[in-house]
């Protein structure tokens, strides 16, 4: 049976016109009487679905291998840790959604490194142990305190406002045998680096044993991730949504006498330009490197 269509010539020439199937609207009048309104906001809808085509999941676009791995020699299936699998689908949002950009430097941390290691406690006269990602966390808040839209979130990307934090969490990633974890430091604005050191492995602890609560991975401001430990120097770290930017640290090295730390800033460049990145990282090593004493205490 063929559907009867409820519009006027004027309306169905109207709608010619402008290239829309009148049997494929709906009239907003009395008996499903089509008007032009009608057609304009029917036009206005298929312009808006072709600007912000759905999105597929992974699992959509997940493709069949055509062979199976046994068929070339002995293998073995087992299955990955918790953490990483409940990490994975937000490392490949992360990857897929935002325009990464990664910006490398060095940082002269020679000063820095001599009076964090010859630290003494006024007391005891022993050595302090103070963990030099304390003192990156401190020159990272000054930057941000300075450079506020690496400090945001996209709000909404239709609008593509911004929420710019006023608070200042620095999200730690920490390496445990479960997987990656980031925990953050809260307000580290108002902290000083030997309480920084203290809580750095009070968290990175409770990571390991797993006695971290789940709310201490959200209402992040910035990440750092560091592979000082482990070794490498630039690498290319995964921003951690909802927030802009992530920083990686490599492992220290020796140039002319002076000790360098690699730095990876990655951001995303819906928000930030590469000009901005580059600015953050001068200011970044400013805060590390000669007269870091007195820009950290600010």
């Amino acid at each position: 049976m063929n559907q009867i269509i409820h519009a006027s010539p004027k309306v169905r020439k109207f709608a010619r016109q402008l290239g829309a199937d009148i049997s494929q609207l709906k009239g907003s009048e009395r008996n499903g009487r089509i008007t032009e309104d009608d057609v304009r906001n029917f036009i206005k809808n298929q312009i808006k679905q072709q600007e912000n085509p759905p999105k597929k999941s992974i699992k959509d676009e997940k493709k069949k291998l055509e062979f199976d791995h046994s068929e070339f020699g002995e293998i073995e299936v087992t299955q990955m840790p918790r953490i990483k699998r409940l990490a994975a689908p937000n490392l490949s949002e992360s990857w897929r959604t935002i325009p990464h950009v990664t910006h490398h430097d060095e940082a002269d941390v020679t000063e820095l490194e001599s009076f964090r290691k010859n630290l003494k406690d006024n007391f005891t006269g022993e050595k302090k142990k103070i963990t030099p990602l304390a003192f990156i966390i401190k020159a990272l808040v000054n930057c941000l305190k300075k450079f506020p839209h690496f400090n945001c979130s996209i709000k909404d990307e239709e609008s593509y406002e911004l929420i710019l934090k006023k608070y200042f969490h620095i999200g730690i990633a920490v390496d445990t045998e479960h997987g990656l974890m980031v925990p953050k430091i809260r307000n580290a604005d108002s902290k000083k680096i030997e309480d920084l050191s203290i809580e750095l492995k009070d968290i990175s602890e409770k990571c390991r044993n797993l006695k971290i609560d789940k709310k201490e991975f959200f209402g992040g401001s910035m990440t750092i991730t560091s592979l000082g430990g482990i070794g490498g120097t630039f690498f290319t770290p995964i921003i951690n949504p909802p927030e802009v930017a992530i920083l990686g640290i490599g492992k220290i090295v020796e140039r002319s006498k002076n000790l360098m730390l690699p730095l990876s800033l990655s951001y995303d460049h819906r928000v930030v330009n590469g000009a901005d990145a580059a600015r953050f990282c001068n200011e970044l090593k400013d805060n590390l490197g000669e007269n870091f004493a007195y820009k950290l205490s600010l």
